[in-house]
């Protein structure tokens, strides 16, 4: 296993391999109003494409993959997925209509949730304690740097060779990188039975059993969830601009892809570096800096909803809120595998991710519709004001659990870690 001799590249892999996931994952929003003409969908069945099909998808499957990397070979594990969605992302460019669409999106979202428990559960092996904050929040810059590349491929190579042509090139990329990838050896089944996960039912219950009882843990959990209500607003920020912030819609995705592109990956890099620096400075640790990190940012987030469209607060208000949730991602991850037995951490990566998508992301988006029809129904004024001031705070309450954590971790140190080499 030459390979894990140089983290460093191995983390420039996962990053590439993460911002192809994000831009497979994202093409589809890029090409709507194609897609939905050749398809011949209606405006419900595209939302069943870029909403249902994904949840059911990927967050079940993210901690199946998980427990299947905590005892398996990760390399391969992340090859076999890059390998089914880009086959799926290739097959997309074919469909022909809304039920084969469906398909291929979810085994799409199937094969992606293969790549975050098993590169987290690599990364936390490779880098110390130290430097882990930063490692992770490389990666998940691949997220903010997907999406915007995404329509910018959309805008560029897809306005002269289409959609399917984009599909079929973004499939026959993925899978030039799984098939090398696949031969990168990782001999786990030599591991004592100790350090391997458990099969995957055991699994499963080892992980909801060490969440209950580990309160740190649980809290930290409950506050990265929370933080991901955002995302369920950010959904209809684009109709709230228009409707009753009186922007032009025309240049409202422009903007709002750029900002999250430049932001969010601001948010992803300094999250990862500031926290690992407080960590070692702070009662407390990551949770604290995260605490801290929601707390300040809260004020002008809430402010970008109240304050007049195009003055200098309302800009100041939309870049924090995309970069706070970005931020986040490595001082969480790196908090939670470090509180996780190594043979674990993927498994609870993947149950992680589960919530994420089914609590804050399927839940919440449904909830922000459903209560925004309702005041409108009652005749309220300035409905997804109201609607998304709630998501925001609902958001910002993710401090408190942070906090908690913080409290909990200062009386109870990490659970269950065998020491581990590292290599940085």
């Amino acid at each position: 296993m030459f390979w894990k001799k140089s983290p460093s590249a191995v983390l420039a892999t996962l990053l590439t391999i993460h911002l192809l996931a994000h831009i497979d994952r994202n093409m589809l929003l890029g090409f709507s109003p194609q897609i939905i003409k050749a398809l011949a969908i209606n405006n419900a069945q595209y939302g069943f494409l870029v909403g249902a099909v994904w949840v059911l998808s990927f967050g079940v499957m993210a901690m199946l993959m998980g427990t299947l990397a905590d005892r398996f070979s990760r390399t391969r594990i992340i090859a076999a997925g890059v390998l089914i969605w880009s086959a799926c992302t290739w097959a997309s460019g074919h469909a022909q209509s809304f039920e084969q669409m469906a398909i291929a999106r979810f085994f799409v979202a199937s094969g992606e949730a293969a790549l975050v428990p098993a590169a987290v559960g690599l990364l936390s092996e490779l880098f110390s304690e130290k430097r882990r904050g930063t490692a992770m929040g490389l990666f998940f810059m691949g997220i903010p740097l997907g999406i915007g590349c995404s329509f910018l491929l959309a805008g560029t190579f897809g306005a002269t060779h289409g959609w399917r042509t984009t599909f079929y090139a973004l499939g026959v990329t993925g899978v030039a990188i799984a098939l090398p990838l696949a031969l990168l050896k990782e001999e786990r089944g030599q591991l004592a039975p100790q350090e391997r996960g458990a099969p995957a039912l055991q699994q499963v219950l080892a992980v909801l059993s060490l969440v209950r009882g580990h309160r740190a843990l649980r809290f930290t959990i409950t506050g990265f969830v929370l933080t991901h209500i955002a995302f369920a607003g950010l959904s209809f920020t684009p109709l709230w601009l228009v409707n009753e912030r009186g922007m032009d819609a025309a240049g409202i995705a422009t903007r709002i892809g750029a900002l999250q592109l430049l932001f969010g990956t601001l948010g992803a890099l300094a999250g990862g570096v500031l926290s690992d620096r407080a960590a070692r400075k702070l009662p407390g640790g990551r949770a604290t800096f995260m605490a801290l990190l929601v707390v300040i940012c809260a004020p002008f987030v809430i402010a970008y909803r109240l304050a007049p469209a195009g003055s200098p607060l309302f800009y100041i208000g939309m870049c924090v809120g995309f970069f706070l949730p970005l931020a986040l991602y490595g001082p969480a991850n790196a908090a939670i595998t470090g509180m996780t037995p190594q043979k674990m951490r993927s498994t609870v990566s993947g149950f992680t991710m589960l919530c994420i998508n089914v609590f804050a992301i399927a839940i919440g988006t449904v909830a922000v519709g459903a209560a925004t029809d309702y005041l409108i129904a009652n005749g309220t004024t300035a409905p997804l004001t109201r609607v998304l001031l709630t998501t925001d705070a609902l958001a910002m309450a993710s401090a408190l659990f942070f906090a908690l954590a913080a409290r909990a971790a200062c009386a109870r140190p990490a659970i269950g870690m065998q020491p581990v080499q590292t290599t940085r």
